[in-house]
């Protein structure tokens, strides 16, 4: 079929976003739909969903961990939107802390399960709606960690670098569909993402057996700060502007960087060799960002 020409106006068009109950998700969610647009809004846990039923959104359980509820999630949300989608915002994520020798293959398979072959299996479900409708937007959750790496982030980053050369083998492979991809590469963002970070660090890393036990310490205590822990942390609205570009542009651009980090990383990434930039990240990291 022939790509067909987009709605005019964003009240025309749906979308659906993964990992709605904070954060990025939550707030992207609602500044999409005080837009116009109609936002099926999911979460993984009943008790979300009902709260962003209650707070006007329409919502969907889906548990980007479960094949089953991906595809009942996804059936879900196209029963609210009358079978149409005419975008998909990837964004449910958390992030594994741990160094890589600490990291069993149980705890990486779980990290790459939800950070992304969940948000493969659902794209893929997704893509053949988009073509019928000869149009559509994917856009991808990334970070500044689909970039760069930084130590004892191993699992996270090995989720973001997948992610980002799977988008961009998508992206070329769907030129000319009608069907644009793009990713968003913020650095710190204001929102329960450390919080869910030591969650799972508590659970997975047995840190007092591990020669990187000290080290583990003074994560902890980042993990554990109120409030922003890095510099140029920045509200998950800073997300959302570039978000509503990569919907609503004409020519939406394959990356959109958020927060100073992310366009300092993707500089030196750019101008420095290897051994070079790996000298600047264990500056930044010995600089106590754990």
């Amino acid at each position: 079929m022939a790509p067909q020409s987009e709605p005019a106006t964003a009240a025309a068009r749906s979308i659906l976003i993964t990992g709605c109950s904070s954060g990025i998700g939550y707030a992207c969610a609602h500044g999409l739909a005080a837009r116009g647009w109609q936002v099926v809004a999911s979460a993984r846990k009943p008790e979300d969903v009902a709260r962003l039923a209650d707070e006007g959104l329409l919502s969907v359980t889906l548990d980007l961990d479960d094949p089953a509820s991906i595809q009942a999630g996804l059936e879900a949300a196209l029963a609210h939107t009358g079978g149409r989608l005419d975008a998909l915002f990837n964004n449910g994520a958390y992030g594994q802390p741990g160094a890589v020798e600490d990291l069993t293959r149980d705890v990486l398979r779980a990290q790459l399960e939800t950070n992304l072959l969940g948000w493969h299996d659902l794209t893929r479900r997704v893509i053949p709606l988009m073509r019928d409708q000869g149009h559509g937007r994917i856009v991808q959750n990334s970070s500044v960690l689909g970039l760069i790496a930084l130590p004892y982030r191993g699992a996270y980053v090995a989720s973001k670098f997948a992610l980002e050369g799977l988008t961009d083998a998508l992206r070329l492979e769907l030129a000319g569909s009608g069907i644009a991809v793009s990713l968003i590469e913020p650095g710190p963002i204001l929102s329960r993402f450390r919080e869910n970070g030591y969650a799972v660090y508590r659970r997975s890393i047995d840190a007092r057996a591990s020669v990187h036990r000290d080290t583990y310490r003074r994560m902890e205590e980042r993990l554990t700060t109120d409030g922003p822990a890095q510099p140029f942390t920045l509200p998950p609205q800073a997300v959302l502007k570039q978000l509503v570009h990569a919907l609503e542009s004409p020519r939406p651009r394959p990356r959109y960087y958020v927060t100073f980090p992310t366009h300092l990383m993707g500089t030196l990434k750019r101008l420095l060799g290897t051994r070079a930039l790996d000298w600047a990240l264990g500056r930044i990291s010995r600089g106590g960002r754990g």
